[in-house]
């Protein structure tokens, strides 16, 4: 199972996801992400824009490497890997 982990401030948002770790079946990102929103539903509308790209403001990293395609979100979460969804800094 993949692991996924979550910025605390998503927890007031997503209540069922501060119980402890997230274990999902492994696959792309984007198949990654929608079972994590099975599991609390609205979780894709947060972090993914009306195409399914990530948000501007949301950061994804697979194994502590940034995932580059924000747009069609196939890069590949093996069974051991940990994915970190957290809120980009942003500004100037």
């Amino acid at each position: 199972m993949a692991t996924v982990e979550i910025t605390r401030h998503l927890h007031r948002f997503f209540p069922a996801l501060q119980a402890g770790s997230i274990e999902v079946e492994p696959g792309s990102v984007a198949e990654v992400l929608r079972a994590v929103d099975r599991l609390a539903p609205g979780f894709t509308d947060y972090v993914l824009d009306e195409r399914g790209a990530l948000r501007r403001h949301v950061a994804l990293s697979i194994d502590g490497r940034v995932v580059v395609d924000r747009t069609t979100l196939r890069d590949h979460v093996s069974g051991n890997s940990v994915v970190h969804v957290f809120q980009a800094l942003t500004g100037g």
